[in-house]
């Protein structure tokens, strides 16, 4: 049987496992934390959102980057201060303008098909995770943003999914709560919402019962691989442990650019931080209040879930500003302040702030499959969209692997 050692327990570390294991592969996960899903997977903005596949490789994008750089509030914040790093991921986000049509209909396809499997997961698994599959409404308070997401509709149906337009009127019966005056919107029914830390969690629990070995509390010192084998070190317990596999799959999200370079590979990724707050709906006013359908509002860049019947996720912005993970409150302060224009019922007395780093490519489509070398495999850097498509990229995963595995075994015939 096959070993795999995979670097990381967020979504894709997680569902990589899992995928993997159903497969028949013996398979170890290596994750620092003493859980799975603490770090970027631990409180996004909750959305399953083939809706949201835009990639942001479009020149009105980089033009209001531009605009907002020193506004400490705006949506997109780029810290001016160049660094190597972000000036040659800058230059292929750039290069991939042209493609900017092509990947966001791309990354649509990509996200439909993860629901199968994503809800086939957790109805197989029996994971609770505060799902609401209610859709998700996306908000606009002008002409232009409005025909701009037209366009981007457009695209989206090239990929196969369906979203229609719809009157202030009907936002507002879609989700009645929803305060302030709108030119229109657009609204995808076959989107969701849930918790993704529970998700992830839940599912670890199912892969450890197919038999993954979840090597929590151990942190990776270093790792390398050859044609043949793969070797993981890591740190446990103030020890240091070495183990050897036939494999290594990279799903250390903004830790991976560092690993792919150990290993002989260049994978660009860099960390783009996104802001949450968990709204918590202690009475009953608050509950009434709060939305049930998932927005997207696009001139704020912020995106909505309502977990459960006692939280409220708000989510969103993106901050270019390297390997930053300070929550500062003038970028909290926002996203309380929509909450208190869009749902003036709903009490923001109890807020719980949270920041986290997307791993983003240029083109901002993932890095799945193999590395130069054989036994060195990638599912990284799925940006704003990892839990969305996480799914679909195990399984893509998990049949690279496998066929590297029957080419290996064919040529020792």
């Amino acid at each position: 049987m096959q070993r795999i050692a995979i670097i990381g327990g967020g979504i894709t570390g997680i569902t990589s496992a899992y995928a993997l294991a159903k497969r028949g592969f013996d398979v170890t996960v290596f994750e620092k934390h003493r859980y799975a899903a603490m770090e970027t997977s631990f409180a996004n903005g909750g959305q399953l959102s083939a809706s949201n596949a835009e990639v942001w490789n479009h020149w009105p994008t980089v033009i209001k980057g531009l605009r907002w750089m020193l506004k400490n509030d705006a949506p997109l914040l780029v810290n001016p201060r160049p660094t190597w790093h972000k000036l040659s991921w800058f230059a292929e986000f750039i290069a991939a303008i042209p493609r900017y049509a092509d990947n966001t209909t791309e990354t649509t396809r990509l996200a439909i098909a993860a629901r199968e499997h994503l809800f086939q997961w957790a109805q197989d698994e029996q994971i609770d995770f505060d799902v609401k599959q209610k859709g998700i409404l996306h908000i606009y308070r002008d002409k232009a943003g409005y025909e701009h997401a037209a366009k981007v509709s457009q695209l989206l149906h090239q990929g196969g999914l369906e979203r229609r337009a719809v009157t202030p009127e009907e936002m507002r019966a879609i989700e009645p709560t929803l305060a302030g005056s709108y030119y229109g919107g657009f609204f995808t029914e076959s989107d969701a919402t849930g918790d993704i830390h529970k998700y992830t969690n839940g599912l670890a629990k199912a892969a450890a019962k197919r038999g993954v070995k979840l090597n929590y509390g151990h942190q990776v010192t270093d790792l390398g691989a050859d044609e043949n084998s793969a070797w993981v070190s890591a740190l446990v317990d103030g020890e240091e442990v070495h183990q050897s596999f036939d494999s290594v799959v990279v799903c250390a999200g903004v830790g991976s650019r560092a690993i792919a370079a150990k290993l002989g590979d260049r994978v660009n990724i860099y960390p783009v931080k996104g802001y949450s707050i968990t709204v918590q709906l202690d009475d009953a006013a608050s509950q009434q209040a709060a939305p049930t359908v998932s927005l997207l509002d696009d001139e704020t860049k912020l995106v909505t879930s309502r977990l459960g019947n006692d939280r409220f996720r708000v989510a969103g912005t993106a901050e270019f500003n390297g390997a930053n993970r300070d929550i500062r409150n003038d970028r909290i302060q926002p996203l309380v302040r929509w909450v208190e224009q869009c749902f003036p019922g709903v009490s923001t007395q109890r807020v719980v702030p949270w920041a986290g780093l997307r791993p983003m490519m240029p083109n901002m489509l993932p890095k799945v499959g193999p590395g130069k070398l054989p036994t060195v495999f990638y599912n990284t850097g799925h940006g704003h969209l990892g839990w969305t498509l996480s799914a679909i990229t195990a399984e893509m995963l998990a049949d690279a692997v496998d066929h590297s595995t029957a080419t290996s075994l064919a040529a020792t015939r």
